[in-house]
């Protein structure tokens, strides 16, 4: 299979979906429309839509670093999807059970996806129902942010090390930078300013049980190690302002109606199951009347 590369220009435009540039002279003789083609491969055309959509999925996992090394590696992945999918085909494999119930998993999912985008875009929260979940999280939110630093390590008895040393004068942020696993350990286990449900909990109750220039007497437990924590300072955190929270919470109030109408779609759907796969609990009621 011969292939030329694909200027790193277009590759990197496909991103946005954006028009090819004038200055990208290889481009330039690429048409434009549904009908574009990237490929034609033993015989079968492929077209720009369907490696657009797979450049894209590659640019998310990188988080939006795009490179010529991604570009490329990007395309030659997907010219190795291309022949891995023809040879499935020349095999029958979609004829697989298997196969075809793990197609019509993938076909379900892409539908669900886009239908849940389309009914979003139909969901617009009002001005008072905004206002009514800005008070409501300002009332939920934390009011209290904290600075502090930590030292993690791997079991509790080096934990306990570490608090004896702190009894004797030795100095916090030089037993972080020696000793904690963190990644915040080589600048002295130093966090930044954070509020009681940043961290987990036994973290951020332990933080709130402290007052400000003490440590830790015995080591806090969580699933990252063991935590001798000192607290800094703290102070009371300040909401943004509902101008500042207004996209969030459009977003907060989509998600709770997206979720409430697909319960209720959920719940008015006609159900038959198949009661030997499907064993049902029973209602309090008829559990009830079983018991008479």
């Amino acid at each position: 299979m011969k292939t030329t590369r694909i200027p790193l220009l277009l590759c990197a435009l496909l991103a946005a979906g954006a028009a090819v540039a004038e200055d990208a002279k290889d481009a330039e003789a690429q048409p434009q429309g549904d009908d574009v083609l990237i490929a034609t491969v033993n015989g079968t055309p492929y077209g720009l839509d369907l490696f657009r959509l797979f450049f894209l999925e590659r640019l998310q996992q990188s988080q939006g670093q795009n490179s010529p090394e991604l570009q490329e590696q990007a395309f030659n992945d997907f010219m190795s999807l291309v022949v891995a999918s023809q040879e499935a085909a020349r095999r029958s494999l979609e004829q697989d059970p298997d196969v075809g119930v793990a197609i019509e998993l993938q076909r379900m999912k892409i539908l669900s996806n886009a239908a849940l985008a389309s009914m979003a875009e139909e969901i617009e929260p009002t001005e008072d129902e905004l206002k009514k979940a800005y008070e409501e999280v300002k009332e939920n939110a934390s009011q209290t942010e904290y600075k502090a630093r930590h030292i993690l390590v791997k079991d509790e008895e080096e934990a306990k090390k570490m608090i004896e040393e702190l009894e004797g004068g030795a100095d916090f942020g030089d037993l972080a930078r020696e000793h904690s696993l963190g990644p915040t350990g080589k600048n002295g286990g130093e966090l930044e300013w954070f509020d009681a449900n940043q961290m987990v909990a036994p973290f951020s109750e332990a933080v709130a049980a402290m007052e400000v220039g003490s440590y830790t007497k015995t080591p806090v437990q969580t699933q990252f190690g063991w935590h001798v924590i000192e607290l800094q300072d703290s102070r009371k955190a300040e909401p943004p302002s509902f101008e500042d929270a207004k996209q969030q919470l459009m977003a907060l109030l989509k998600r709770q109606k997206l979720s409430a109408k697909l319960a209720e779609m959920r719940d008015g759907a006609m159900v038959e199951l198949n009661e030997e796969v499907v064993k049902l609990k029973p209602t309090d009621d008829a559990a009830a009347k079983g018991s008479e």
